[in-house]
C-alpha cells in the first residue's frame, strides 16, 4: 500500500453525493441538506480546497416535477425525467452557493467526451479552469444524449472518472450508508465497518457484494470508483452524508467511513486516459507466462502470449486482456484488426510479416499504449 497522503492535506476533492440523500429518498430535492452540504463546502473553498461535485438527483426531481409516481421504464422517458428535474437541480445548487457567494457550472458528460483523447484534454482543461476561478462545477451525465451502450451506468463511476480527468488528490462518495462493512449488518449482529483498506485488496470483492444487495446505491459500483480512482493516485472515502459536518471532518483528518487508499502512485497523463475508458470492443486471452510478463515486467504484449481472440475490432481500439479464466487484467489499443490478431496468435513476432505479407508493429499492444486494471 503507497503512503497516501493524509485527508487533511488533500487539497482537489471530487465530491459525489448520491440520489436517496439529494431527494431525501426520491421525494424530490432535499433543499435543507444541499445548504448543509454547500455550507460545508464554501467553508472548504476558503481553506483552499478546490471542490466539484457529481450530483445525482436529476430523474427523481424530474419525475416529482411531473407528477409521475412510477419511476420510467424506457431509457427515452428516463431520459426526458432527467432533462426536466436537470434545470431544478442545477437552479438549486445554483441558489444554495450564491448564498455563500460562489457561482456553481453546469457541466454534462458522455462516454464520449472522455474516450475523445481530444475532447478529453478539453474537458480537463475547461475543468482546472474552473476551479481556478472558485467556481463549483456541477457534474452529471449528459443523459438526454447518451444512448444505453455509452453510458458510464452510475454517477460512482463517472464520479471517479472525473477524478482521473482532474487529477483529484480525493474521491468522496457520499451515500445512505455508514460505509463497507465486512458482512451484511441486518443479518450479522458482529458485522464490522471496514474503517481503512487497500482500494485493490480482492477480499473487498465479497463484502461488497453483501452490502451492495440492499444500498440504494450500491456497494459495488462504489469499490469499483475507488478503484478507477486509485489508477491515479486519489483515496476514495465512503461515507453516510448524513453525518454532521462530515465534510469538514474529513478536513480535520477524521474518517468516518471507509477509507480505500491507492496502492501506487499517479499514472502518467495517458495511461489514465486509458484506464478510464469502459468500452471494449474485444478481448485477447492470454497464456500465464503473457500474464506474468504484464503484470511484473510491464513490458508489451506480443502476439505470441495470445491463446485466443474473441471479438471484432479494428486497429487501434481498445481491447482488454484477459486470464483463461476470465479475469480482466489489463487493456490497451490493439495494433491489429481482430482478423489480423486471430492469424497472427500464439505465433513470434518474426513470423508476422510472413504470415499477414506485411508488419505494422511487432507488439500486438504496446507497453505505452497499455495499463493493468
Amino acid at each position: 500500500m503507497t503512503s497516501a497522503k493524509p485527508l487533511s492535506e488533500t487539497r482537489r476533492w471530487i465530491i459525489k453525493i448520491g440520489s436517496a440523500l439529494i431527494t431525501a429518498d426520491g421525494r424530490g430535492l432535499d433543499r435543507d441538506s444541499l445548504r448543509h452540504w454547500v455550507d460545508q463546502i464554501a467553508d472548504l473553498i476558503e481553506l483552499g480546497n478546490e471542490i466539484v461535485i457529481v450530483s445525482s438527483g436529476a430523474v427523481a426531481e424530474g419525475m416529482k416535477r411531473m407528477g409521475w409516481t412510477q419511476r420510467p421504464g424506457s431509457l427515452h422517458d428516463l431520459q426526458a425525467a432527467a432533462a426536466i428535474g436537470q434545470m431544478g437541480l442545477v437552479e438549486a445548487w445554483e441558489s444554495c452557493f450564491q448564498r455563500r457567494g460562489l457561482h456553481t457550472a453546469q457541466v454534462l458528460l458522455t462516454h464520449d467526451d472522455l474516450s475523445d483523447r481530444k475532447r478529453y484534454l478539453n474537458a480537463r482543461s475547461t475543468m482546472r479552469a474552473l476551479v481556478g476561478c472558485r467556481v463549483v462545477p456541477v457534474v452529471n451525465e449528459n443523459d438526454a444524449v447518451a444512448n444505453e451502450e455509452l453510458r458510464f451506468g452510475d454517477n460512482d463511476t463517472l464520479a471517479a472518472l472525473v477524478a482521473n480527468l482532474v487529477e483529484a488528490e480525493l474521491l468522496v462518495l457520499l451515500t445512505d450508508q455508514r460505509g463497507l462493512y465486512d458482512a451484511d449488518p441486518r443479518t450479522n449482529p458482529d458485522a464490522s465497518l471496514v474503517e481503512q483498506a487497500a482500494a485493490s485488496d480482492p477480499a473487498l470483492d465479497e463484502m461488497a457484494g453483501e452490502v451492495g444487495r440492499f444500498g440504494s446505491g450500491g456497494m459495488q459500483t462504489k469499490l469499483r470508483a475507488a478503484r478507477l480512482a486509485a489508477r491515479s493516485g486519489a483515496t476514495t472515502v465512503i461515507a453516510s452524508g448524513r453525518i454532521e459536518n462530515v465534510l469538514l471532518r474529513l478536513k480535520q483528518g477524521d474518517s468516518p467511513g471507509t477509507r480505500l487508499t491507492p496502492s501506487q502512485g499517479p499514472d502518467a497523463a495517458r495511461k489514465r486516459w486509458l484506464a478510464g475508458q469502459l468500452q471494449v470492443h474485444g478481448r485477447l486471452v492470454l497464456d500465464p507466462g503473457a500474464v506474468r510478463v504484464l503484470r511484473e515486467s510491464g513490458r508489451s504484449l506480443l502476439a505470441v502470449g495470445v491463446r485466443a481472440v474473441e471479438g471484432d475490432f479494428r486497429r487501434g481500439e481498445m481491447v482488454a486482456c484477459v486470464t483463461e479464466d476470465g479475469r480482466e487484467i489489463a487493456r490497451g489499443l490493439v495494433n491489429y484488426g481482430a482478423d489480423e490478431a486471430r492469424r497472427i496468435s500464439g505465433r513470434p513476432s518474426n513470423e508476422i510479416e510472413r504470415i499477414l505479407g506485411y508488419l505494422d508493429e511487432e507488439e500486438l499492444i504496446h507497453r505505452d499504449n497499455l495499463v493493468l486494471v
